[in-house]
């Protein structure tokens, strides 16, 4: 099988709440005829972005093409998990034209890359590109360290020393990795905070990388889909915090997910997630909730202390039941304080 059969894959990548569903969505609405398939890894034993990814499908990326896999990294599970799933959606009555991948916002990629060279999928399959996704907004404030100003002074006492935090390697790794970085958001960040997302961006980038701004997930599939950078043959172009060790720790980051009664009022839950980001530095949250007299189940998402809530469909029988997902770095998981947060704002106490 030469490289013009093999699928393309797209692996997605970027930080926790940084718009990888959003883009999928889209590139699922617009495949310029690709039939595609669509393989979601989450960090958290509950999925949510797979559901959001079904309840879009059509004839042109059916639900039987959109695989969840939850609660466990992908690289670090290539041969019980990825390689089962990918050859499993190789296999398809309708083989796929192209696969997108969406890792979990805590995954390293470069591992994953390295999968693509395991003995029963290498000559089936090819890395068509990596597209890194950032928060512009959240970059141009400095978001992925824990104290910006200290660890450069620490930097600047002693050159040997590395203070950086689990968040900031991740991001970096996501953008040593990349082919493509879209500064998401753009619209809340604004011309000067685009700017400042693109300076940090580069500053970290390994090589010269396209930087593009985009909004809601909107942009031409012809910029992101058939790249051909068989990314799996280029892998010491692409550096990471994390190649001289033989695998990588996601102890660093934990999730809990908290199940609560139906709430009265949506503003009150949104201001409990946003004290919690506050003064547990929560990264994410994200799940369904059911609201007292409304059929429809509400869809939270959140990225630190911006919540955005919206009704999705409607319940299913038997279905109707309010449960978040909760993601923070471990010794921020508190389970008793997050639910006591959450459900002191329910009831009104």
């Amino acid at each position: 099988m030469t490289e013009l059969t093999k699928i393309p894959v797209t692996v997605i990548t970027g930080f926790l709440g940084s718009g990888k569903t959003t883009l999928i969505r889209h590139l699922m609405a617009k495949t310029d005829g690709r039939r595609l398939a669509v393989l979601v890894n989450e960090f958290g034993e509950v999925g949510v972005d797979g559901e959001i990814l079904k309840s879009c499908a059509d004839e042109n990326c059916p639900s039987e093409n959109i695989v969840e896999l939850a609660n466990g990294c992908i690289c670090c599970t290539v041969a019980d998990d990825f390689i089962p799933t990918i050859e499993a959606l190789m296999a398809l009555p309708q083989r796929p034209d192209h696969i997108l991948i969406e890792t979990s916002g805590l995954a390293l990629p470069k591992p994953l890359l390295k999968a693509f060279d395991w003995p029963g999928i290498r000559s089936r399959i090819t890395v068509d590109g990596v597209i890194a996704l950032a928060d512009a907004e959240a970059v141009a404030a400095g978001r992925f360290a824990s104290d910006e100003a200290a660890i450069q002074r620490q930097r600047e006492a002693d050159d040997s020393l590395d203070h950086e935090s689990p968040l900031a390697e991740v991001f970096e790794d996501q953008i040593s990795c990349a082919d493509i970085i879209l500064l998401t958001k753009a619209d809340l960040a604004g011309e000067a905070g685009i700017a400042a997302a693109r300076a940090a961006i580069e500053a970290e980038a390994p090589r010269s990388l396209p930087i593009l701004p985009v909004s809601d997930g909107v942009i031409d599939t012809r910029v992101v889909l058939g790249l051909n950078a068989a990314a799996e043959n280029d892998l010491d172009a692409r550096p990471s915090h994390h190649d001289s060790a033989h695998d990588h720790e996601h102890d660093d980051f934990d999730s809990v997910a908290i199940e609560l009664p139906e709430i009265t009022a949506v503003e009150s839950l949104h201001q409990a997630i946003e004290k919690l980001a506050r003064e547990q530095e929560i990264l994410r949250v994200k799940g369904h909730v059911a609201v007292a007299g409304k059929p429809m189940r509400l869809l939270v998402q959140a990225v630190g202390e911006r919540v955005r809530s919206q009704f999705d469909r409607r319940w299913q029988p038997g279905e109707r039941l309010s449960r978040l997902i909760v993601i923070a770095e471990h010794d921020n998981i508190d389970e008793a304080r997050i639910r006591g947060v959450l459900l002191d704002a329910i009831s009104g106490a």
